[in-house]
């Protein structure tokens, strides 16, 4: 499905997919985390409108009071994943352009130095996990399965991070990866991405296995360069 048809359709009916948290302690951090990862599984941007929370409808959906989530949402607000306007209520944020373009550019700097060090610290098994992430699709093509295809594609990366063996740089992705997820699942059905993103994740692990510092991190980078640069051409619906 086109971008353009995407957003013809009318503004989406999201919905967090909360559960209640239960206990005593700390309710602020446990509402901050469940609406932390929330907020991240929702694609943010499939269409113009803006997305407002309702602090009752949370607290009602985690089973606490409206202290601790307005208290998490403060929170939120500080790490930029929410926006306040006045009389009106709090709205996830989003980017625009330009922005998310530099996050891509960003999140290169981060991932390639992750493969790299991934290259090092990374033992044979683990490495050999990746492949593993995309053995579901057999002989067919990603983009015959696109949907179950952009969640592979999202765990490469993620367990890209994780081969690092670096606390700092897995917690650093994370404020950026809600957007740089969405877009990335927003693209890649688009202009035969899916096919280009398995033939560059076949490279980078293959990179990895031989523990070529270099090529994997070289591949690593341009792999999200080249998602810049189509963001940068194709993507004016975010602006």
């Amino acid at each position: 499905m086109s971008t353009d048809r995407r957003m013809e359709s009318g503004p989406p009916q999201v919905s967090l997919s909360l559960a209640p948290i239960g206990g005593s302690l700390s309710l602020r951090d446990r509402a901050y985390a469940s609406l932390r990862r929330a907020i991240a599984e929702t694609d943010i941007y499939e269409s113009r409108e803006d997305i407002r929370l309702d602090e009752k409808e949370l607290a009602e959906a985690l089973g606490v009071s409206r202290t601790p989530v307005r208290e998490a949402m403060t929170l939120l607000e500080q790490e930029g994943f929410l926006r306040t306007v006045p009389r009106r209520g709090v709205y996830i944020q989003r980017k625009t352009k330009r922005e998310i373009v530099e996050m891509i550019y960003m999140w290169a700097a981060l991932e390639s130095m992750a493969a790299r060090l991934a290259t090092v610290r990374a033992s044979d098994g683990h490495i050999a996990g990746l492949r593993r992430i995309f053995a579901a699709f057999g002989e067919a093509t990603p983009a015959e399965h696109v949907d179950e295809y952009s969640e592979a594609n999202i765990a490469f990366h993620q367990a890209v991070f994780e081969l690092s063996q670096s606390p700092v740089l897995v917690e650093t992705s994370k404020n950026i990866f809600m957007h740089v997820r969405a877009i990335r699942r927003m693209t890649i059905g688009e202009r035969d991405r899916a096919a280009r993103s398995i033939d560059d994740h076949m490279r980078i692990i293959e990179a990895l296995e031989a523990r070529d510092t270099e090529r994997a991190e070289q591949l690593v980078r341009q792999h999200s360069l080249d998602l810049a640069a189509f963001v940068e051409a194709h993507c004016d619906f975010l602006d």
